[in-house]
């Protein structure tokens, strides 16, 4: 026997449905126009007359960008990069969560290293020492100097920390009596249990190292060196012909920019479309229950 809905009910159910879907248009249509845009006719997109559907279909933008080998390599670079620095960040944030969850009885500097974290996490360094900071350590134009600068995220250890401390203390206690270290407690206790939170700080982790691109400017040597973004960007908004030969340069010109703008965008987005379905379901629990502080 299904619940009889009062007039009420009904309104408010009506008012909610109405702004989720005005809310769902706002966020799809300038997605479909940008789809729209990478597949329609370079005039008709420079033109502007392009909505949410493509006129004039054409593969000639992402036909023009594939053809350019170096764009291959920039999608190695951020492959290897985001597979990196998903290892090393959620290797660094684990052990830097797991003792900072513990309270000060248990470890007594926990205050001084929580300051560190928040002090770090507001007041970021600039970016000159930074970049002297990575050359001085032989980092510069290797792919480490794209994931070590940013492996450790003060935000995602706050989250990892609090999801532990959400974990009942009698589990530990019960391991300590049958004599688990304090490895063995993490790595078969604290990391099976934490799936939801470290599916979500992977999916920040992700996010973050696949879209960056200012990091790979001012890191990267040459161009071979440079990640997707880094390259797109260059290739687009600075249209650098000395990056590419005469050929490439011509069939560039073949194309609008607005259509590689849009182009460049969809290529961008793939990957974070492929993968946040499957970590959907671990999202809403695992930031919810991260944010929670005692």
């Amino acid at each position: 026997m299904g619940i009889r809905l009062t007039k009420s009910d009904i309104l408010t159910n009506t008012i909610i449905y109405s702004i989720l879907t005005m809310l769902a248009l706002i966020t799809l249509v300038p997605l479909l126009n940008i789809l729209s845009i990478s597949f329609s006719n370079s005039a008709k997109a420079t033109a502007g007359l392009v909505t949410v559907y493509p006129l004039g279909f054409s593969w000639t933008t992402y036909t023009t960008i594939f053809k350019d080998h170096a764009i291959l390599t920039a999608v190695g670079v951020s492959v290897q990069r985001v597979v990196l620095a998903l290892v090393i960040d959620m290797v660094l944030v684990i052990l830097a969560s797991y003792p900072l969850s513990r309270t000060s009885k248990v470890f007594r500097s926990r205050g001084i290293y929580m300051w560190i974290v928040i002090g770090t996490m507001l007041f970021g360094p600039s970016l000159v020492p930074m970049f002297f900071t990575v050359k001085d350590t032989h980092m510069l134009g290797t792919i480490w100097a794209l994931v070590i600068p940013g492996a450790v995220g003060q935000f995602n250890i706050i989250l990892m920390m609090n999801y532990f401390r959400n974990i009942p203390s009698e589990l530990e206690e019960s391991a300590s009596i049958d004599g688990a270290g304090p490895w063995r407690r993490l790595l078969q206790i604290y990391v099976p249990l934490s799936l939801p939170i470290m599916a979500t700080i992977a999916l920040f982790i992700v996010v973050g190292n696949w879209n960056a691109y200012f990091d790979g400017l001012i890191y990267s040597i040459n161009t071979d060196d440079y990640p997707l973004q880094t390259y797109i960007q260059q290739l687009v908004v600075n249209y650098d012909t000395t990056i590419r030969d005469v050929d490439q340069v011509r069939s560039l010109l073949a194309v609008s920019n607005r259509s590689l703008t849009a182009a460049k965008l969809v290529i961008t987005m793939i990957p974070i479309l492929v993968v946040y379905p499957f970590m959907q379901k671990y999202f809403i629990s695992g930031i919810m229950l991260g944010s929670v502080k005692e």
